[in-house]
């Protein structure tokens, strides 16, 4: 029995230590194992868990066992787990090398099943099932798949250690979900042949939460964007700028987190505040840190500032402004009207596209919250207008498809002043951007004959959210994009797809949900219609689920959390808000519900 081999630290439930006593045990025979995984609990924030040392007179698979359970453990440095193996191995193995996830816990075949035994050396397999790969930047990427791996094992003083194992970790999806947590880190919007705005793009990457998450934080923005992300952001963190020391510390008085770095060459005031910005919008972003100020300081003294809170919010493209408040969406009589937070009733807005100048089957509204652009109901036209009475709305583009559902998406707003639209003619399917009079059409060349069947624009304009239809199938696929050419003759693309939401086929609706979540409402093969969050490298945002709602066709989801979301179902629009209940709208019928964006 190894009743003790997870151990909470001081200062935790009695109910806790239990839990963990009670799920360590494990047999001592038999020739096919399942190395356990206990439920992930709310809990569980709340408990430190240490590996035990192996045991005298281990069998070779007790001790594959031991060395999983060691490396779930909240050490730093897997003291214990490298005590499993022998003295040559502890040196060489690298568990920062990935994380291979698995949907559930995975199998150990014993030498007795496979007949290997052969004295001072034997081999332990390990199956499972493959959710998930983290590579050594933290990027977390879906990968479904069978992962079999063997560990081999050698006598070393009577005793069997692991002499031969694949770099990196190997964790159940409770066990990764409890140590890992999913973190933002921030780089500046690579600026177009126009410059561009002054954007913070979030980088999501998993961090450890119980093992100086500040320090890994701020290490993994110095280690800049990742593979994927890299062409369409910069860092101001001049390349091999460190840290020095080994941890950073946060002054409790004031919230203020002081971060000493060693930075190559000379530094300007103004390279100073942008990258004491960076870890500002990646601080306040992390759950684990309560920081209100940032300061920067190199060793030798050339640089020092420091970054509140506050004026991040000057870089971040979903900042609230006074006009872009409440919800919009289309009524009966196709006109574009808002909705407070707290509103019952609609009210149509200002200006032609209020007033039923244009009879509109979808929209977007600008980020400032202050016009809108809306697609006729016959998908053959887009219009833009201001919100304010007495003007006209412009068609800016039309389709010639001959059927209405492959003329014209619903268009989407990015932060850079950029209107997105799909034309899904077959004859002729295109992305394109509009920038003031200039129409861009958008490479996208990992289409593979699919068709955009509609799009959502991140706020930054960085990534973009595409609806894919092949053939019957509908999926959701993340791409960057890269901006380039001259301001008279400019060039953007859509590159690098990567699906997002693998498990579901059928895609009715996308949202973007803040900086790095979108919500989702589709299906599963042969499943029920759900609405879920998903995180934008593809991994399920920790959220509760949301209550189902019959025959959603459009969904409009607010960039925080504090916000209500506003549905179309077959029964009409809908507003879901913290208590958590589905309520009518007035007027009750109506199409294409939005926030700004």
């Amino acid at each position: 029995m190894r009743g003790d081999l997870r151990r909470a630290v001081a200062a935790l439930p009695l109910a806790a230590l239990v839990l963990l006593s009670g799920c360590a045990s494990m047999p001592s025979s038999g020739s096919v194992d399942e190395v356990s995984e206990p439920p992930r609990t709310e809990s569980d924030s709340q408990v430190r868990v240490f590996g035990a040392r192996p045991e005298k007179g281990d069998s070779a698979i007790q001790v594959v066992r031991g060395f999983l359970e060691a490396i779930t453990s909240d050490e730093g440095d897997f003291d214990t787990a490298r005590l499993y193996l022998t003295k040559k191995q502890r040196r060489e193995w690298d568990p920062g090398a990935g994380i291979t996830v698995l949907a559930s816990s995975p199998t150990l075949v014993s030498p007795a099943r496979r007949q290997e035994h052969l004295g001072s050396r034997t081999e332990v397999d390990l199956a499972g099932q493959r959710a998930a790969w983290v590579d050594r930047h933290h990027t977390y990427r879906a990968r479904q798949g069978e992962h079999n791996v063997a560990f081999s094992l050698i006598k070393e003083k009577s005793q069997w250690r692991i002499d031969e194992l694949p770099d990196g970790l190997v964790l159940g999806k409770a066990d990764f979900e409890r140590m890992y947590d999913s973190v933002n880190m921030y780089y500046y919007a690579a600026p177009g042949p126009d410059q561009g705005p002054n954007i913070l793009v979030p980088d999501p990457v998993y961090l450890r939460q119980r093992v100086e998450p500040v320090t890994s934080a701020v290490k993994a923005l110095l280690d800049g964007p990742t593979d994927w992300l890299v062409p369409s952001v910069v860092s101001s963190f001049p390349r091999g700028t460190t840290l020095s020391g080994e941890v950073v510390k946060i002054e409790d008085s004031e919230r203020r987190l002081r971060v000493p770095l060693v930075i190559p060459g000379k530094t300007t005031d103004r390279q100073c505040r942008r990258m004491a910005t960076q870890l500002m919008g990646t601080m306040r972003d992390h759950t684990a840190a309560k920081i209100d100020v940032v300061e920067l300081r190199d060793v030798d003294g050339s640089a020092s500032c420091t970054v509140s809170r506050d004026e991040v919010a000057a870089y971040d493209p979903l900042r609230p402004t006074e006009a872009a408040v409440g919800q919009f969406f289309i009524d009966p009589e196709y006109r574009l009207v808002s909705l407070g937070d707290h509103d019952v009733q609609a009210s149509p807005v200002a200006g032609p596209f209020g007033e039923g100048q244009v009879q509109l089957g979808n929209v977007a509204v600008r980020l400032d919250g202050r016009g809108a652009a809306g697609v006729r109901r016959d998908g053959a036209a887009l219009y833009v207008a201001d919100f304010q009475a007495g003007t006209g709305a412009t068609s800016v583009l039309t389709s010639t498809a001959q059927r209405p559902e492959d003329r014209l998406s619903a268009p989407s707003w990015d932060g850079w002043g950029d209107l997105w639209v799909a034309d899904r003619d077959p004859q002729r399917p295109r992305l394109i951007v509009l920038r003031g009079d200039q129409v861009i059409p958008v490479d996208v060349p990992d289409l593979a004959g699919r068709r955009v069947q509609s799009l959502r624009v991140a706020a930054d304009g960085v990534r973009i959210a595409l609806v894919l239809r092949d053939g019957d199938r509908t999926t959701l696929q993340l791409g960057r994009v890269e901006r380039g050419g001259t301001e008279r003759a400019p060039r953007v693309s859509v590159r690098d797809l990567r699906p997002v939401a693998p498990q579901l086929e059928d895609i009715a609706a996308v949202s973007w949900a803040g900086q790095s979540r979108i919500l989702v409402v589709g299906r599963e093969s042969q499943g029920v219609q759900q609405l879920k969050y998903v995180d934008t490298d593809g991994s399920t945002s920790y959220t509760p689920m949301l209550p189902a709602i019959s025959g959603v066709t459009a969904v409009a989801a607010p960039p925080d959390r504090n916000r209500p979301l506003l549905a179309d179902s077959e029964e009409g629009m809908f507003r879901l808000g913290p208590d958590s209940n589905w309520k009518r709208v007035q007027p009750k019928e109506g199409t294409s519900p939005v926030y700004p964006g």
